[in-house]
């Protein structure tokens, strides 16, 4: 089976020790992607969260930073190729566990505003990973994301009261 892309949305509560776990639903996608237990996470390059996906991308990025260039020529315009290939390939190359957890390193957790619990949503090539809260300070445009991760940190809320 070909890897189908990130879609859906989940919520995961911060776990101990700097542990998050990434979601059955986007555990599943990472691995056919990675074709193992590496999640690439890096932030993202205009909204204050981070993105993730798995190694199978790399291939895309190259392909992108082509497009990229081309574009800049036609426009006649400058092209950092050099720079765009750094924004484009920092990614940190994460491993995590049969149970999906991670460790997410400090400088990642600063730059994404991760604090008590992580929002997921599906983007098709990559995923979106948010601190609920910056999620809120979002346009209407992100009135369905929004609606979806109060819903999930809702639940999540409750069944840890339960307990």
């Amino acid at each position: 089976m070909s890897f189908g892309g990130y879609s859906g949305q989940a919520y995961s509560p911060a776990g101990d020790k700097g542990r998050f776990v990434l979601p059955p639903l986007f555990r599943k996608a990472v691995k056919e992607s990675s074709e193992g237990r590496i999640l690439c996470l890096a932030k993202h390059e205009r909204w204050n969260c981070l993105t993730g996906f798995g190694l199978s991308r790399k291939i895309e990025l190259e392909a992108q930073l082509d497009r990229e260039e081309d574009r800049a020529d036609t426009r006649g315009t400058d092209f950092d190729r050099d720079l765009r290939a750094m924004q484009l390939f920092g990614f940190l190359e994460l491993p995590f566990d049969d149970s999906g957890r991670f460790i997410m390193p400090e400088h990642l957790r600063d730059l994404g505003k991760v604090e008590d619990g992580l929002y997921f949503h599906g983007g098709g090539k990559f995923f979106t990973i948010w601190n609920p809260a910056e999620l809120a300070q979002m346009g209407e445009q992100w009135e369905s994301a929004q609606a979806a991760c109060d819903n999930l940190v809702t639940e999540a809320l409750a069944k840890a009261r339960k307990k």
